[in-house]
């Protein structure tokens, strides 16, 4: 089973169901209501760790700290273990961030030392290389639209917002990748997740 499949099958096994595919943390128990609007930044922060801008497992595991305490099964990170290069791509719609992510793959390919490539925008209908974890395998943007009365920069916004939540997966699958030197992030065209939405404060201040 693929990485994105695991985080996927994850998602699947939370109790009130989000878009038709991602669910509410089991912190959540309330079923979303059509009166909803969106996935406020106040509920984000709060389900990802009010305290520290990031999911409390990736905190925890990145300060070097042992990771135990969120997941029993996990092991501490080595602090003498190479840590592999993020390139993270934000700009806005039409800038040719997906282009220069595949330029990326196919030169790291090339080089053989293959990328571990994350996809973030949930809006994507056409990818030229192939992520290993898809943000479109746990959440439907156009599902979320109709939930929440959005239109489509609301729905991609919301759908981000809500894939945040469970952002400590995405860093514990990249973390166990011992043999990857690079990890590459696409990311939506709206650059406001990244400069007020909590979403992208997430995304971005993860060490």
């Amino acid at each position: 089973m693929s990485d994105a499949e695991c985080l996927a099958t994850d998602a699947a096994k939370e109790d009130a169901t989000i878009g038709g595919k991602m669910k509410v943390p089991a912190s959540d128990k309330r079923p979303v209501e059509a009166g909803d609007k969106s996935e406020t930044d106040d509920k984000v922060r709060e389900k990802a760790g009010e305290n520290t801008a990031v999911p409390s497992r990736a905190d925890s595991s990145t300060s070097g700290e042992a990771s135990s305490s969120a997941n029993p099964n996990s092991e501490p990170r080595d602090p003498n273990r190479k840590r592999p290069t993020v390139l993270l791509v934000i700009g806005m719609a039409g800038t040719g961030k997906t282009s220069l992510m595949q330029r990326l793959s196919a030169h790291l390919h090339e080089k053989g030392t293959p990328p571990y490539i994350v996809n973030l925008d949930p809006a994507v209908t056409y990818m030229p290389y192939g992520p290993n974890i898809d943000i479109r395998d746990t959440v439907d943007y156009k599902n979320v639209m109709k939930q929440y009365k959005l239109g489509p920069n609301g729905g991609i916004l919301t759908a981000c917002n809500l894939f945040a939540t469970r952002f400590d997966q995405v860093i514990q699958l990249c973390e166990s990748k011992t043999d990857v030197e690079y990890i590459l992030v696409d990311t939506p065209g709206q650059i406001e997740i990244f400069t007020w939405s909590a979403s992208g404060a997430i995304v971005t201040e993860v060490r």
